[in-house]
């Protein structure tokens, strides 16, 4: 499965990962905001997703940051999709 499919797909959890006010100026359609500095404390709530999951920031860095972590706390089914223009593109 591409990242295109996995992002448009009806079940994936989409977040962005950028502050408050960058979310509150625009986001990825659907997107839940869980800004990089609070996901250690999202963690458990993360882990009862079963179905993929989306991370993207601004440039990339802080998804790349999120992603990482995740999968290093048992988060298989997730997925970096960079920056903001990178996740819009891919949307149909």
């Amino acid at each position: 499965m591409t990242l295109k499919e996995i992002v448009n797909n009806p079940q994936t959890t989409i977040i962005d990962v950028r502050s408050e006010g960058e979310f509150q100026s625009g986001h990825f359609p659907g997107a839940k905001n869980i800004p990089l500095n609070i996901i250690t404390q999202k963690v458990d709530e993360l882990k009862q997703i079963k179905t993929p999951i989306v991370v993207y920031c601004m440039s990339g860095a802080r998804s790349n940051s999120a992603a990482s972590y995740l999968k290093q706390v048992g988060i298989e089914n997730i997925y970096d999709a960079g920056g903001i223009y990178t996740i819009m593109n891919l949307k149909n």
